[in-house]
């Protein structure tokens, strides 16, 4: 939250300069005009109110950066399988939950301005603005170059002895950049095994499919076997698959935004409101899924759907 801090303090002083300059037409309108003291004290009070609102507004802009986006939401997305009941009813029970963030670069946050704009960090931010009352704690274990081969080496280790109730696995991105079609058909069996041993412990997971960027789009095919093979796996296992691939295709294609509004000059990493975009609509999946709870409504075959807190 440190950015804030600094965006605010800037904010302040700028009012504070805006004030002052203000200020001082004020006195050379005095010593021209001579206007009586009632009208003098009013015309003051006039100008520091109007630089105390427009100090006030400059900080509400600037503490929203880390609170939300204008993030529309992704149109026409079909119902997928999977839930996240663990992680609801404890939350809705007020009991602490553990998250585990488990992937490649895009986990670790390659592409931010600052940690704080990780889409853990976010997504962090975003529940516990929504539950107050509760812990929640999200460990961040992505690690840059990964795909499912590398991350089952470290599966015991980084996500299994954390204990968590739910794990946003997000992988594909990297074996589809490689470009080895053997590769992404291989990675079906890793993330079966996986899923399966997580499921064995009654953890809710949901898989993060391969985003839509230039560096990916140029492996077409490779790109678009692996958006289809994890949601087959997440069909198969009936886990929830966030389909970022698609919500960042409509960005691009259906949005018209241009890929440097989300993307790095890399062409393959997020930037702070890509992290944003993407942390808000896969929080609101879990805000949601906690609200059915409460309501007590049977958690449905789908909760994941994207649209912004």
């Amino acid at each position: 939250m440190r950015r804030v801090g600094v965006c605010s303090a800037g904010v302040v002083m700028a009012a504070t300069m805006l004030f002052g300059s203000l200020a001082v037409h004020a006195v050379l309108a005095q010593t021209t005009t001579q206007p009586d003291a009632a009208s003098q004290q009013k015309s003051q009070k006039g100008l520091a109110t109007k630089a105390m609102e427009a100090a006030k507004r400059a900080a509400s802009a600037a503490g929203d950066i880390l609170t939300r986006v204008p993030c529309l939401p992704a149109k026409g997305l079909k119902d997928i399988s999977g839930s996240l009941p663990r992680v609801a009813r404890r939350i809705a029970a007020g009991e602490p939950v553990t998250i585990v963030a488990f992937g490649s670069s895009t986990t670790v946050g390659f592409g931010t301005s600052s940690p704080a704009y990780t889409y853990p960090s976010r997504l962090a931010d975003q529940l516990r603005r929504k539950f107050p009352t509760s812990d929640i704690t999200i460990i961040n274990r992505g690690m840059g170059g990964q795909d499912a081969p590398e991350m089952m080496k470290r599966f015991d280790a980084a996500v299994l002895d954390a204990d968590p109730d739910l794990v946003i696995w997000q992988l594909g991105t990297n074996t589809v950049v490689r470009g080895n079609a053997r590769d992404v058909a291989a990675t079906a069996a890793l993330v079966e095994d996986g899923i399966a041993r997580l499921q064995a412990r009654g953890i809710d997971v949901v898989l993060i499919d391969p985003q839509y960027v230039p560096a990916v789009t140029a492996k077409t095919e490779n790109a678009s076997r692996m958006v289809k093979l994890l949601g087959d796996v997440g069909k198969l296992k009936n886990v929830s698959v966030f389909p970022r691939f698609e919500v960042m295709r409509q960005w691009h294609q259906d949005e018209k935004m241009p890929f440097d509004k989300f993307v790095i000059g890399d062409g393959l990493h997020m930037n702070d409101w890509g992290y944003a975009c993407f942390a808000q609509l896969l929080g609101d999946t879990i805000i949601k899924s906690v609200g059915q709870v409460k309501a007590g409504v049977d958690i449905p075959g789908n909760v994941m759907t994207f649209r912004p807190m």
